[in-house]
C-alpha cells in the first residue's frame, strides 16, 4: 500500500515554478531518498507534500485521501512529519521544552521523551540545556526527536546532514533503522548520494524540478546517477 502518492505535481513560490510535472510514490514502510544538486527541488517538494508550498496543479495522496485544502497542521494530526532543513529550534528553549512542543497535539504511539534519548543518547544530559548552546549534530538530534513526539507514520527529514562533520552525520543515519523498525515510512533528502545509497530501499535523483532517474540502489550505476544528478 502506498503511504504517499504525488501525481503530475506543479508548484513553486509566487511566479516561479519550481516542480515540473512530478510524480513518485512511497510504500508503507519504505525509506525513499530524494537526491540531487542545489536547487532541483527537492526541498519544495517536501514543502508542497507538507502544505507549505502553493500546488499549481497535480495531486498528493497520504494513505489514500488526497490533500488538496488540507492544512499543515491537519496533515500532522494525520501522521505526517517534517524535520525542516536547518533544523529550525525555538533557541530559547531547553531541548526537554523542544521536543514536548513536538508531542504538543500528540497522536497515539510510542515516542516519548524517554524513547528519543534511547535513539539519541546524547540528549540525556542535555535535556535542561537551552537549544542554541548545542552542536549541530545535537541539534539536529532535538530537531529529528521533536518531529518524532507527534507519533507520525510518515516523517520527511529535509538535509540533515548539511554542514555538518562526516562522523557526526554518521552517527543521525545510524539512528534511522530504530525509527524504521517501528513501521514508520521516511522520505530523506540528501545531497550525499552515498549516503543516500545507504539508507533507501529506492532513490529519486531530481534535475530541474523533475524526476530524472528512480531505481533500487543496487540497480543504478555510478554513471547512471552523474548523469540524472547533473544533467549531463
Amino acid at each position: 500500500m502506498a503511504a504517499l502518492e504525488v501525481e503530475a505535481l506543479d508548484a513553486g513560490y509566487g511566479d516561479f515554478q519550481a516542480l515540473y510535472g512530478l510524480s513518485l510514490r512511497v510504500g508503507s514502510g519504505e525509506t525513499i531518498a530524494i537526491i540531487g544538486a542545489n536547487g532541483a527541488g527537492k526541498t519544495t517538494l517536501l514543502r508542497a507534500v507538507m502544505g507549505q508550498v502553493r500546488v499549481r496543479s497535480g495531486s498528493i495522496r497520504y494513505d489514500g485521501l488526497d490533500l488538496a485544502g488540507v492544512p499543515t497542521h491537519e496533515r500532522v494530526r494525520r501522521g505526517m512529519g517534517l524535520v525542516p532543513e536547518g533544523r529550525r529550534l525555538f533557541p530559547s528553549l531547553s531541548v526537554e521544552e523542544n521536543l514536548m512542543i513536538g508531542g504538543y497535539r500528540r497522536r497515539p504511539g510510542r515516542w516519548t521523551i524517554d524513547e528519543v534519548v534511547g535513539v539519541f543518547p546524547m540528549l540525556e544530559r542535555l535535556l535542561k540545556r537551552a537549544s542554541s548552546t548545542l552542536s549541530g549534530g545535537e541539534q539536529q538530534s532535538v530537531a529529528i526527536g521533536r518531529t518524532l513526539m507527534a507519533n507520525p507514520d510518515l516523517i520527511l527529514l529535509d538535509e540533515v546532514s548539511l554542514g555538518l562533520a562526516p562522523v557526526v552525520v554518521r552517527s543521525l543515519y545510524d539512528a534511522l533503522p530504530r525509527i524504521v523498525q517501528v513501521g514508520t515510512t521516511v522520505v530523506v533528502v540528501e545531497q550525499d548520494i552515498t549516503l543516500a545509497l545507504d539508507v533507501a530501499d529506492r532513490v529519486y535523483c531530481l534535475l530541474e524540478g523533475r524526476v530524472s532517474l528512480t531505481g533500487a540502489p543496487g540497480e543504478l550505476t555510478r554513471d547512471a546517477i552523474t548523469t540524472a544528478y547533473f544533467g549531463v
